[in-house]
């Protein structure tokens, strides 16, 4: 991607780029756009473009409504889903007060500070996540387009030309895809993109999202990354791989560690794992979420980890045993409609704390936990995530961690906004509740 000006406006002469969207999120994960033409874009660069921000979620009270957009130069890049001829690029924002104060309530920035702080400890984070989807044939209906299962090599249909325009769209903006496959549920796809920094990923992921989306929706079908559309069958998870580096060299890797991990990932993981169920709310942020974080799934819900079981929360991938640049972490828990700002922030947060208080890391647990009696697990001290969004909003609400990681003001709003869901949701009737009791009752 272009990281000076110079390269931008030059992608602009050779593109014929006549609009540039201004890209920003707010803190529930949803992407939030406004066009200027490219005339603007040095205003846009230097000074940003003012806007209201009291209709953003999250954001702020009508009585403190002006907020800035300031665009990141590194992060242009054209659409390829738009028009060739007058065509359509994209910048990401920082949000920034009228006096020029990074925004508390920007959940870019609420990342940027995570990653201060662990650049302050020597360390930089990169994170490679595995973000799965369905495709239906309208959002109102959730028809599979096919009944194909994990890596299944189906005969031609719409979801694998999907598949593969969406890889090229994104390989056209410089995302880099290692592979794209058919997932375990009928309709179920992934897409891996190759790791990269926290915050370049986070950028990639809300792009990777909408393009998926674009595509389809070009197609005349419909992509979601709901957590649980259908009954009895495998939920969507994003499962994060994550390592911390020192410059060129990768903190969670020692030649003579056991599973070739060093003290410093030890650490993290004890991190993950103590702070993970007051973290969820973030990762997992739906009613539906909890629709998919049940036994019997591949979505893990107890509190472990492993090299090779996947049924653990994390998980430590062997692909390419004592190779450096390949060791790493696998939070298999949180699921693809998250707000990937606050979800590697939060991660990182409990992975920080788990250095900075040399927590000891628990031993793997290499049984398939889902075979295990209550009682077993009981036994083993094996402590389970929350099982519904009020219990994962409590835990998260008392977590100083959490808090401390995202900023009081996105911390407050987001819990408030998690609160409103649950009430609307508890209200509901659904029509489990009147095929099941209405006959009966």
């Amino acid at each position: 991607m272009s990281t000076t000006r110079e390269t931008v406006w030059k992608q602009i002469t050779d593109n014929d780029v006549k609009f540039v969207k201004l890209w920003f999120t707010d803190i529930l994960g949803f992407l939030k756009s406004f066009s200027v033409p490219v005339e603007e874009l040095d205003k846009a660069m230097d000074e940003g473009i003012g806007f209201d921000g009291s209709s953003i979620k999250g954001f702020t009270r009508i009585d403190e409504s002006d907020m800035v957009a300031i665009a990141d130069p590194s992060t242009f890049t054209v659409l390829p889903w738009r028009p060739r001829e007058r065509a359509v690029a994209r910048m990401f924002c920082d949000i920034v007060t009228p006096d020029r104060q990074p925004y508390q309530g920007d959940p870019r920035q609420v990342l940027k500070r995570m990653l201060q702080r662990a650049e302050a400890m020597g360390f930089t984070m990169n994170v490679g996540p595995e973000a799965e989807y369905f495709y239906f044939r309208s959002p109102q209906d959730p028809e599979p387009l096919d009944q194909g299962g994990y890596f299944d090599l189906i005969p031609r249909d719409e979801a694998i030309d999907l598949r593969r325009e969406t890889v090229l769209a994104l390989e056209a903006m410089g995302i880099y895809v290692e592979f794209s496959h058919h997932e375990v549920a009928p309709s179920q796809h992934e897409i891996d993109l190759r790791y990269a920094d926290a915050l370049t990923m986070a950028d990639t992921l809300m792009t990777y999202r909408l393009a998926v989306k674009e595509v389809a929706y070009m197609s005349g079908v419909y992509a979601t990354f709901m957590p649980k559309p259908l009954a009895g069958e495998n939920g969507s998870g994003m499962h994060v791989h994550q390592s911390l580096f020192r410059g060129e060299h990768n903190a969670f890797f020692d030649p003579d560690g056991e599973y070739f991990m060093s003290d410093v990932c030890r650490h993290y993981i004890a991190g993950i794992l103590k702070y993970v169920p007051e973290f969820t709310a973030v990762t997992n942020q739906w009613v539906n979420s909890y629709k998919r974080l049940v036994p019997g799934y591949e979505a893990p819900v107890y509190v472990s980890w492993a090299q090779r079981n996947r049924s653990n929360l994390v998980r430590i991938p062997m692909y390419k045993p004592g190779k450096e640049q390949a060791t790493r972490i696998e939070l298999r828990s949180p699921d693809p409609a998250c707000n990937p700002y606050l979800a590697f922030a939060v991660m990182l947060a409990a992975g920080l704390r788990g250095i900075e208080e040399k927590l000891e890391c628990p031993a793997p647990l290499e049984m398939d936990l889902f075979e295990l009696s209550q009682h077993e697990r009981d036994r083993l001290g094996i402590e389970m995530l929350p099982g519904s969004l009020i219990q994962a909003i409590e835990r998260c609400e008392s977590s100083d961690l959490v808090r401390d990681a995202l900023g009081d003001h996105v911390f407050n709003e987001f819990i408030a906004n998690k609160r409103l869901e649950w009430d609307r949701y508890r209200i509901h009737v659904s029509d489990f509740e009147i095929n099941e009791y209405l006959p009966l009752l």
